[in-house]
């Protein structure tokens, strides 16, 4: 098909999007909307900047080859820094479609899924479901707990209502950990370059931590010896070997170990039976909250969220002019 006929279906497609609808760049992460469709550019504002960006239709053009020319798609780490929103607008296109996991943009000949975030209005409207996790009830009783002590003056705490606060940190930090393991092996196979991945709340990206294990004894020491290095200059004392010795020898620990003793606080046991019962009052009070409370409290997140935007953005005088 001639880039022509796409670019025409493309700028019909882009006048069928509403208005303040969102995108989201498959590498960046980064939100925009589209503030006007031209013959040759389509004009985009990010939402953490003042200044508009005018995407050409050369440009448009040039992935469009790229991808026609792969039959497993365009791998999307191969583009410049600055052109991640061309292939989320190409998305809008009813033949394109952005793998994340592959991290390619292909061309499909059925149908197929956009980079276009689902209206606010959208997301108010769906139900949230309870998650079937540990770390999301922990979540909730500690909040709770929270909510109940005055927790800047923790010496004027009574000692069960810090047992209980000091049990729940280390339930939610536990399963908070291991839900991020899970959500980190995910976010792996997403991560397909060097750059950031944005998301409302932050950004991660993908690093590599280099580990080493020392060979067999045997070996390394071969191999230091063929070097010329005198192995005995390597040697240490191997520490399960002087516990065995203190076993069948006289000597006591102080004599061969440096003692330094410290005391800290270590959670013996959970009550969880006590935990579910106060969980289960928490999802009952939450389950009814409605009406003018539950919109109070949708309005505080709002402006909370706005808040956070206004905190963490930051302004420029450049801007294209239309």
């Amino acid at each position: 098909m001639p880039f022509s006929v796409s670019w025409r279906t493309l700028l019909d497609e882009l006048d069928g999007v509403p208005d303040g609808a969102t995108l989201v760049t498959p590498l960046s992460r980064n939100r925009f909307r589209i503030t006007d469709v031209q013959e040759h550019r389509i004009i985009i504002r990010f939402e953490n900047k003042d200044q508009k960006q005018p995407l050409q239709r050369d440009q448009f053009e040039t992935l469009y080859r790229r991808i026609s020319n792969t039959s497993n798609g365009f791998e999307l780490d191969r583009l410049p820094p600055d052109a991640d929103p061309y292939p989320a607008v190409w998305s809008l296109h009813p033949r394109f479609e952005i793998d994340e996991d592959a991290g390619v943009i292909i061309e499909w000949e059925g149908a197929t899924s956009t980079q276009l975030l689902k209206a606010e209005t959208e997301l108010e409207a769906e139900d949230r479901t309870e998650p079937d996790l540990d770390v999301y009830a922990d979540a909730l009783l500690l909040v709770d707990a929270l909510e109940r002590h005055d927790v800047a003056t923790l010496e004027d705490m009574e000692t069960d209502a810090l047992v209980n606060l000091y049990t729940l940190l280390s339930d939610v930090q536990r399963n908070a950990n291991s839900f991020r393991k899970d959500v980190a092996d995910v976010l792996l196979n997403r991560l397909h370059h060097d750059r950031p991945v944005s998301g409302p709340f932050g950004s991660v990206q993908r690093t590599t931590r280099r580990n080493r294990t020392l060979k067999d004894d045997a070996e390394v020491l071969a191999a230091l010896e063929d070097a010329g290095i005198d192995p005995g200059r390597v040697m240490s004392v191997d520490r399960d070997k002087v516990d065995d010795a203190l076993e069948v020898t006289e000597l006591a620990e102080s004599d061969v170990y440096e003692i330094d003793e410290s005391e800290y606080v270590r959670k013996a046991e959970v009550d969880d039976e006590v935990k579910e019962t106060r969980l289960q009052g928490l999802k009952e009070q939450l389950a009814a909250t409605e009406g003018e409370e539950a919109q109070e409290l949708r309005q505080e997140i709002v402006d909370l969220e706005d808040r956070i935007d206004e905190l963490t953005s930051f302004r420029t005088g450049a801007e294209v002019h239309e």
